[in-house]
């Protein structure tokens, strides 16, 4: 079952529900895409159409945040629970290795995407690689890039690229790359590879992991956490006018 949250489309599903899915995709061998939506994204989707139509047109939608839950439940909308993007990437890798799922790493800095895919290679021997690119390269090169992807011959790829871009690259290519599943991993390669930290699990199960963030790279996510949030505070009040007005309009026939 789907939500429609600020104008996203979110599928209300658990981690096991998600990774089921994710399951009968990689077994169909059809493209399928997949997404998270968190505050972030839905402030972007927000004042981006063509980024809101993207998502919404994704195979599986997943929520990746907890001030989205709680929306979710204060308009009545309510989705089970934050299926966080790393926590899918890690449990997907953990599956690939025991599947023989061929997996493609593509983003972040070549240092970083390389020592990602030694850190995984050394947890699960198993894991097949089909290959790995870092996230950087100029438009004329685009379509090689997409073509070293298309020959490796995945069932997976996990992209750790800036949105819109990881969107946008997704939404042009992934037809011809013809993977059964793409998942955008946001900073997740950062820490795997060691270079941030995730919080202690107490303050991701309060929804406090965004501040961890934040004290580790304060100037670079000031702008989002902060100035974001009041952008969300904002959404949120609307949608809750809105959805209110609407239950307050009467009903014609009920009327007759």
């Amino acid at each position: 079952m789907r939500q429609n949250l600020f104008g996203c489309q979110i599928d209300a599903l658990t981690m096991a529900e998600t990774l089921a899915k994710v399951e009968t995709f990689v077994e169909s061998g059809k493209v399928h895409q997949h997404v998270v939506v968190n505050v972030n994204k839905v402030i972007k989707a927000d004042r981006n159409p063509e980024l809101r139509r993207i998502i919404n047109q994704c195979d599986l939608i997943n929520c990746d945040g907890m001030p989205i839950v709680w929306a979710s439940k204060l308009l009545g909308k309510p989705l089970p629970e934050r299926v966080a993007g790393i926590d899918l990437f890690t449990n997907l890798i953990t599956r690939s290795a025991e599947k023989g799922w061929r997996v493609f790493f593509l983003g972040a800095r070549e240092p970083v995407v390389a020592k990602v895919v030694e850190v995984f290679q050394a947890k699960y021997p198993n894991l097949s690689v089909a290959g790995y690119r870092n996230g950087y390269w100029e438009e004329q090169e685009e379509g090689a890039v997409v073509e070293t992807i298309r020959n490796s011959s995945p069932h997976i790829l996990f992209v750790a690229i800036s949105s819109p871009k990881k969107e946008e690259f997704l939404g042009r290519h992934l037809a011809r790359i013809g993977v059964p599943f793409a998942m955008g991993v946001g900073g997740s390669f950062d820490v795997v590879a060691g270079l941030t930290n995730r919080a202690p699990l107490w303050m991701q199960k309060s929804g406090l992991e965004w501040f961890f963030r934040f004290l580790q790279e304060p100037r670079r996510l000031f702008g989002r956490y902060f100035v974001e949030g009041v952008a969300f505070v904002k959404l949120l009040s609307r949608e809750l006018w809105l959805s209110k007005t609407a239950s307050h309009i009467p009903d014609k026939e009920s009327k007759q």
